[in-house]
């Protein structure tokens, strides 16, 4: 059973104007996300930029990527999703993978890795990927997302604190990391599109908006989250102009 990798893009970026249709090496950046993707993914994997202005469609085109044009006003990243879903005629029963367009150096085993969650179990309606926590600092920081998980692999809860807490080893503040090492969230999901259609309807959690984490609506409401546990931290993103120089280097370097 294949699936289908939904790419969002919007040009409307605070910290860094026209985002997706920045140059890294001779094409616009949510170009070389979709280009990344499709490099590892199987050929029957369908690869679509859901994109919120004409310009942004343009550039896809003229590069050999599908591409959907969305309404500019959607509150969230999951709502393009949904309305992209609709546009593309997918079924409830296919799963879709969002990559955000500002991952050009995602890893596509990756993706198929978190497609793959669903269908594996059947109790999830989403699914992500974390990695291990290797430094303090990042435990610490509430920019970093942690997860903890229960023993089938489904999430438990997401939080910008330093969770799960080590009660006797913190008792100075938090100078080491517990065992096991805690998990940070990567910010890629599945989703089945029954659920992705349904999820932009539901009433937001209280513990959504307090910590800032759309995730945490599907969970208050019942549904579970799998997550994938891959030993590979990922690729720097481009948040700001100091990232996309950052990335504009290792393109130039490739």
């Amino acid at each position: 059973m294949g699936y289908t990798v939904l790419i969002p893009a919007r040009l409307a970026s605070t910290r860094l104007p026209n985002k997706p249709l920045a140059d890294l090496g001779g094409a616009p950046m949510v170009v070389r996300v979709a280009q990344r993707v499709r490099s590892g993914v199987a050929a029957s994997t369908r690869v679509v930029v859901a994109g919120d202005s004409p310009s942004i469609i343009q550039a896809c085109l003229a590069h050999g990527i599908e591409a959907v044009l969305t309404r500019e006003d959607h509150p969230s990243g999951s709502d393009r999703l949904a309305e992209a879903c609709d546009l593309l005629a997918l079924a409830d029963d296919e799963i879709v993978v969002n990559v955000q367009g500002d991952e050009p150096l995602i890893d596509p085993a990756l993706v198929q890795s978190v497609a793959d969650l669903l269908r594996t179990n059947a109790a999830a309606s989403m699914g992500t990927a974390a990695h291990a926590i290797d430094n303090v600092q990042d435990f610490a920081n509430p920019n970093v997302v942690k997860v903890v998980l229960d023993a089938a692999g489904l999430a438990l809860y997401f939080s910008r604190a330093p969770i799960a807490w080590w009660r006797d080893g913190f008792v100075n503040g938090i100078q080491t990391l517990p065992n096991p090492a805690p998990l940070r969230h990567i910010g890629i999901y599945s989703y089945r599109v029954g659920f992705l259609r349904m999820f932009p309807k539901l009433a937001q959690a209280p513990i959504e908006v307090t910590e800032a984490l759309e995730q945490l609506r599907a969970m208050w409401h019942g549904y579970r989250i799998a997550v994938h546990v891959t030993v590979h931290a990922p690729g720097p993103g481009v948040d700001t102009p100091h990232d996309l120089e950052r990335v504009r280097k290792l393109f130039q370097s490739v």
